[in-house]
């Protein structure tokens, strides 16, 4: 595409009738002509422009046009200024030679033709023109190479997301598929053992003394797999961003005596035993059902992995913000594995071989605490332990539209 380039030309001579002539001749359209009446002027005027060409008088009192040229070539501003010399006819014809040396392009002889001059002038604008249309077309090239190279780290990057997912999905549906099938595996011999002893005429495992434990095992197994269910609503709910959180004033003590009071059962089936600090009233603008969910997450894994050892909450105030701490002292966290753990799908090699899961409940307790405004932390190694600290606002962020 062509370009509009604007051509600066220099003109030196110290008789400034000589300037006039020379302007009246070389001056056009996309042309700016600058004069100068001393090689100290001229010198200034090339560091504050890029001259398309500069026509020199060789005669000229103080420094002459071969010591400007000299001058010029020597830095690197003006030294790819082409030079065109002006001398008189006669003896300065002796001077081609040295303007030569100088770095002369050209030499113009007094008087001017106005055709010569006019030609030669015309030539250098040419070329200068060209040469900035060819630097233009050039870094046009240069930016979009650039571009097609970050397009190509781009798609690269978008091939390599793309690839993960599937192998998210088709991991997801595995793990999904595993987790329910124990549960219902599970249920499915419970009843086909209960079948077995009805068509005998056995009544014996359905006598008054062995309900309850019946009845707790089948509600286990469908417990799991409700919270199996839920976990993946809510990872879903995550990706498309529809997770909601609707604040109301609560207590976050007494949701927290709530959430370990309905996890005693559990706790005694662990061999653990949960311990709450939770003395003061601690009154904020929260999503009550999420906070709730994020506790529950954090005590489930305590006991899961806690070895049976006690757990211990607490409940509290610090620098403004409400805090909840869950401790246990079970088989601990590598410092390397902390931060994945709350990525979808990611458990430790250890968390694998104490109990099973998907990997969602750490994800979707940071994500809810984000979507109050939190932070998450944890504090661990391995076969001491693990604290995990949550901090919240006393208010929630408003709920998107």
């Amino acid at each position: 595409m062509p370009i509009d380039v604007e051509s600066k030309l220099l003109i030196v001579d110290d008789l400034p009738e000589n300037l006039l002539a020379l302007d009246a001749l070389i001056r056009g359209r996309g042309r700016v002509v600058f004069q100068a009446t001393s090689a100290e002027a001229a010198l200034a005027l090339m560091l504050e422009h890029e001259f398309a060409l500069a026509i020199l008088d060789v005669q000229m009192p103080g420094m002459n046009g071969f010591e400007l040229a000299e001058m010029m070539r020597g830095t690197e501003r003006t030294r790819h200024i082409p030079i065109i010399f002006v001398s008189a006819a006669g003896r300065e014809m002796n001077y081609a030679f040295k303007g030569y040396e100088s770095g002369a392009v050209d030499f113009l002889q007094k008087p001017l033709d106005a055709y010569v001059v006019a030609s030669k002038v015309n030539v250098f604008v040419d070329l200068h023109r060209h040469r900035k249309a060819l630097k233009h077309e050039m870094e046009a090239l240069a930016a979009a190479h650039r571009e097609q190279a970050e397009l190509v780290d781009k798609l690269q990057v978008a091939q390599g997301d793309l690839e993960r997912s599937v192998r998210m999905r088709d991991d997801f549906m595995s793990m999904v598929s595993h987790e329910l099938r124990t549960p219902l595996n599970t249920l499915y011999l419970e009843t086909q053992v209960r079948k077995m002893h009805l068509g005998k005429g056995n009544l014996v495992p359905f006598a008054p003394d062995k309900l309850p434990a019946m009845i707790e095992r089948d509600q286990r197994q469908i417990q799991n797999m409700v919270r199996l269910i839920d976990d993946m609503l809510d990872v879903s709910r995550l990706r498309s961003g529809s997770l909601s959180i609707r604040p109301k004033p609560f207590d976050l003590a007494a949701l927290a005596r709530r959430v370990v009071d309905s996890l005693v059962n559990q706790a005694e089936a662990s061999g653990s035993h949960i311990e709450l600090d939770a003395p003061t009233v601690i009154d904020g603008l929260w999503d009550e059902f999420r906070i709730e969910q994020v506790l529950t997450n954090l005590l489930t894994n305590a006991m899961r992995y806690g070895r049976g050892n006690p757990v211990k909450v607490t409940v509290q105030m610090v620098d403004g913000q409400a805090q909840m701490t869950v401790r246990d002292q079970g088989i601990g966290i590598a410092a390397p594995d902390q931060a994945r753990i709350f990525e979808q799908f990611e458990r430790t090699d250890d968390s694998r071989k104490h109990a099973a899961g998907l990997g969602l409940g750490l994800y979707i307790t940071r994500e809810i605490v984000i979507a109050h405004s939190g932070t998450i932390e944890v504090e661990s190694a391995p076969g001491e332990g693990s604290l995990f600290r949550v901090t919240l606002p006393l208010a929630a962020p408003p709920a998107p539209a």
